[in-house]
Formats: structure tokens, sequence, C-alpha cells
């Protein structure tokens, strides 16, 4: 069996902190709320007076044959309190329904933004299926919740309040205790089994969440499944989050039975001694037909959403667990925050410096070792290096994904952690190396460098990457979905759309990030001629492995295990006889071991 990854428990949120975070949300439409509450409070004052008028019709009937007249009033008041207590609860559901889904949207939309404004530390650890089944079942939980909440727990309460104090007011005391001490047994047994049961429900959630996330994982590695033919591996991980997911499932579904079983027979116990104690009023002549038929009525109308309420305690607190894995999201602290009076960077002619800089992803490994370097204004600064060295870590601290942990990156002489994040990247583009597209258009993914660009804009910041006309012979051209993560267009053509986005992006600072290492030498020649053309008068950063590609950079960076070994422009580090010129030899004589390769005919 191979190891599988451990994972720390999704941490159980507070019920009525995840309500309290709630209620900002709903008081955006207060008049709507207290309408709301008005037609429940009616509805329900409607509900409590039809047994009283069925008890004077019954009275009424109940009459000598002589003397027996039809109560026509008080059967159209019948008929009228029976369709109010209908309609002013449709007309409840209709007033609230705004509020309800515009919590929803809100929320929904508050989580996502919050999930954008994380480090790169906190997306690179997520799940993405967990996150997204996360968020799904927590909105769908703020609807139940509402719902449920205010339209049938408060208005139960209200009608059991409203039928003990006419009962306490007009009969015989005990009738109000037997249906307390129902009301009583009922509520603590249902309490005390749906504690008991949210074990399964969470067990079951974070099941779920983790099947998913196998899943979505599963199938955008469909290509990495295929090569090693480990479809079965993969279906068996699948079924074993699903195998403890059907095991809680199971377990939840025998308890609501139970509960179910034991809710019933209280309620059975309740009504018979009501009924028996009702009757025994009527034969000694201390109470009419009516007033029988008063009470059975008040209790069968609150058996019905007695018998829901427990559903409904259920649902609610099933909606809290949904929710706050939901909300756990927006307890994720920001690791990399605009302090207090951020300015706004001025990044024309943009000069930048990184002074004596140390930085790791991890406090017990440490990746940069006082790395310091300037970049002139208009200039481009390549650095090289043997994979690891931390060339691109240099990028993602530009960009300011991470902190440093000493020392400071300026830009114009203004420390990046003084200005805002959306000031500073929006000065600056990126083409990366490994280039992820959206699951769109070819045109929305160019247009994404600067989403209000016009078409003609589009179009010639394709021509200028050298991807136009490959575009134009395509069936669908510019309106092309390109696929999840832009697997339906291949490593040079995703990396030729990468670099138009960011022509059209027109940053003031430019970073290549081994933009050419997607492509061929005849497609790399054309676009690193492009990318010199647009790097012109830009300061530019470029990372490199190819070295034939930064011969003409303004200086050159070695990078050895985080620290910068040697400098210079090409010339001086190739006179220098130091590691440059060794990592130079060595792709000079690849270089021409493949061409001698290439050059000899196939043995017959």
């Amino acid at each position: 069996m191979r190891p599988t990854r451990l994972e720390k428990p999704a941490p159980v949120r507070n019920g009525l902190k995840t309500m309290a975070t709630l209620l900002p949300y709903l008081w955006e439409f207060k008049i709507r709320v207290i309408l709301a509450l008005s037609l429940l409070i009616l509805a329900k004052l409607a509900n409590v007076s039809v047994p009283l008028v069925l008890k004077e019709i019954v009275d009424a009937l109940d009459q000598p044959r002589a003397a027996l007249t039809l109560p026509v009033f008080l059967l159209i008041s019948y008929g009228v309190l029976r369709l109010c207590s209908t309609l002013f609860g449709e007309l409840r559901d209709a007033v609230f329904a705004k509020v309800t889904q515009r919590a929803i949207r809100r929320v929904a939309n508050t989580v996502f933004t919050h999930l954008h404004s994380l480090s790169l530390r906190f997306h690179l650890e997520r799940q993405t299926g967990g996150v997204s089944r996360d968020i799904e079942r927590g909105t769908r939980g703020i609807s139940f919740l509402l719902n449920f909440m205010l339209f049938n727990i408060l208005p139960t309460l209200l009608e059991i309040g409203l039928v003990l104090a006419i009962l306490i007011n007009q009969y015989d005391p005990w009738f109000s205790v037997i249906i307390l001490l129902t009301l009583l047994a009922y509520i603590a047994l249902t309490l005390i089994v749906t504690e008991w049961r949210m074990i399964f429900r969470r067990t079951m959630n974070n099941m779920d969440s983790k099947a998913n996330t196998q899943a979505i994982d599963s199938l955008l590695n469909y290509e990495t499944v295929k090569y090693f033919s480990n479809e079965a591996w993969e279906a068996q991980r699948y079924d074993t989050h699903l195998q403890s997911w059907e095991k809680a499932a199971v377990r939840n579904q025998t308890s609501l039975a139970t509960l179910n079983a034991g809710q019933s027979a209280i309620i059975a116990v309740g009504v018979t001694l009501l009924m028996l104690l009702a009757a025994d009023k009527v034969i000694a002549g201390s109470m009419s037909l009516g007033d029988l038929v008063l009470i059975n009525a008040f209790m069968l109308q609150l058996y019905m959403p007695l018998h829901f309420l427990g559903f409904v305690y259920r649902e609610i607190k099933h909606s809290l667990a949904d929710m706050e894995r939901m909300f756990t999201l927006l307890d994720e602290h920001r690791e990399i925050q605009d302090i207090p009076d951020a300015r706004i960077l001025d990044a024309r002619n943009a000069t930048i410096r990184f002074s004596h800089v140390n930085f790791g992803y991890e406090s017990n490994r440490q990746i940069l070792f006082d790395v310091s370097f300037d970049i002139p204004a208009g200039q481009n600064i390549a650095v090289v290096g043997h994979s690891g060295s931390g060339k691109s870590t240099l990028a993602r601290l530009l960009f300011r994904f991470y902190d440093v942990q000493s020392g400071k990156i300026l830009i114009n002489d203004q420390d990046i952690r003084d200005v805002t994040q959306h000031s500073l990247r929006a000065a600056i583009g990126i083409v990366p190396q490994d280039t992820v597209l959206f699951n769109d258009t070819i045109y929305y993914n160019i247009a994404y460098g600067r989403p209000e660009a016009t078409p003609e804009e589009v179009h010639a910041a394709a021509e200028s990457a050298h991807i136009h006309d490959f575009i134009q012979s395509l069936p669908e051209q510019y309106e092309t979905i390109v696929g999840e993560r832009g697997l339906k267009l291949s490593g040079g053509e995703k990396q030729r759309v990468a670099i138009a986005r960011t022509i059209l992006k027109n940053p003031d600072i430019l970073i290549f990030d081994e933009a050419t290492s997607a492509l061929d030498s005849k497609s790399e020649k054309r676009i690193q001629t492009e990318l010199r053309r647009i790097a012109l008068n830009r300061t530019t950063l470029t990372i490199a492995h190819r070295l034939s590609t930064i011969a003409d950079a303004d200086q050159i960076l070695v990078m050895e295990n985080g620290r910068i070994i040697e400098r210079g422009n090409h010339s001086q580090l190739l006179a220098a006889h130091g590691v440059y010129t060794q990592m130079w030899e060595l792709q000079q004589q690849e270089e021409i071991n493949r061409h001698h390769h290439l050059a000899i005919p196939p043995s017959a």
C-alpha cells in the first residue's frame, strides 16, 4: 500500500460565531426582514384561530334539531382563516427571497475574493476540489439556515406559546402540563440524539470533500494517470474515501431512524393522555364536544410543526456544519497585507534594487543568502544558474507573493512592502516558464492582460507574439476554446499566448522566467527578437537556462545555492573562466552534439 499524505482536520467552528458572521449580510434589507417577520406573526395568529372557530362550529351544530341553525358566518370565517394562514406564509417567502439570495451571493463573493487575497503559500497547499465543495455546500447551507430558522423554528415556538396561553386561560391546567412535558421530552431527545449524529455528518462532509479533491486532482492529471497506467490505483484511492463516506452515511441514516421512532413515541403518548383527559371532561359535563375537537385540533396542529421541528433542528445543525467549513476559509490569515497608509507605486523609469535579501519558504530551509544587485532603468539583467539555485524565487519576491525575511527590495527607492500590492503588480508583466491558461477562448486569455483592451489591440499583441497567423488558421480563430489549463494548445503556443498577454498589459517592468523554454530553436530565435523589442526601454529581469538567449543582457548574475557567485556581461564572465564559462562550454558542446546527431542519416 502506498503512503498517503496526512491532512490536518478542519477546525470546528462555533455555531453562534457562524450565525454572527452571517447577520450583517441579512441586515442590508432591514425593511424586508421586518415585513417578513410581521407576515410570519399574522400567519401564525390565523393558524391558531382556526381551531377556535372550529370549536364554535361544532358547538353550534351540537344542538337539538329544533334549535339547529347553519353557522354560515363561522364557516366562512373558518375558510378565510385557513386561506390567510397559507397566504401570509407565501407572501412572507416572496418578501424574504431577495434577502436570502443576496446574502448567499455576497457571502460566496466575499469568500471568493478572500481566497484571491491569500498568499501563494496557502494556494500551493490548498486542495481545489475540497475548497470548491466547501463553498458550494456552505452557500447552500445559508439558504437552509435562513429559511428554517426564521420560518420554522420561530413560528413553531410562537404557535406553541399561543396554544399554551389559550389552554391555561380556558381549560384545566393539566392540559398545559401534558403538552409542556411532551414538548420538553421531545426537544430533549431531539437535541441529545442530533448532537450525537453530528459526528457522522461532519465525517460525511470531510470524506465528501476529500473524495472530490482527489477526483478533481486525478482528472486534472489525466495524462499522467494514463502514462503510468494507474487508472485502477486512482479508482482505489477514490473508493477508499467513498467507503469512509458510505460508513458514516449509513450510521447517519440509521441514527435518523432511531430519532424519528423516539419522537413519534413521545408524541403518541402525549396525544393519548390529552384525549383521555378531554374525553373524561366531556363525559363529566365540564367540557363540550367542541372543546374536545379544539384540544385535538391544537395537538394535531402542534404535532406537524413539532415533528418538523426535529427535522428543522437537524437541518440547521447540518447547515451550520456545512457553513463552518466555508467561514473557516474567511478565518485564513492574509500573510501578505498592505500597510494601513500604503502608497501607490511610481514605476516610471523603474530602477530595481535587491538589498541584502535573505529568504526561505520554510524557517528551517533558507533559499536566498544576502542577495544584492541593481537593475538600472531600461536595462536587462539576466540571472542564470542550475535548477534550485533560487532564480525564480527572485521573481516571486519582486511580485511580493512572499515577503523577504531580511533585507529589502526597492523600486525607485520605494520599499515594495510600503506600496499597495495592486499598484506593484500592475507595474510588472511576467512571461512564466509554465503558462496556465483559463478554460476559455484564445481571445479571452490574451485580453486577460488588459480586459478593457479593444479587439484591434488584442490582435496587435498576438501579431507581436507571432501567434496571430496560427490563430487565424484555426476553424474558430480567436473564439477557439483552449481547454482546462490550456491543454488543447502545445507548449509553444501557450507560451506565445502568455507573451501576447504581457505585451497587451504594457507594464513598466518585465520578468521573463525562462520564457522561451517551451519553444524550438527556430521559434525561440523569432520570439527572442520580439522579446528584445518589447523589453526596449523597460526595466527587465530575465531568468534563463539557455545562456545563448541572454548573451546580450546588460549584466548577467550567476547564482548557486542561493548566492550570487559571479556577475558581469557575457564577455566579462567568459574572460573570468569561472562557473559561467563552464556552463557556456557545456551548452555549446550539447548544441554541437545535437546538430551532429541530426546530420547523421539513419542506418540502412
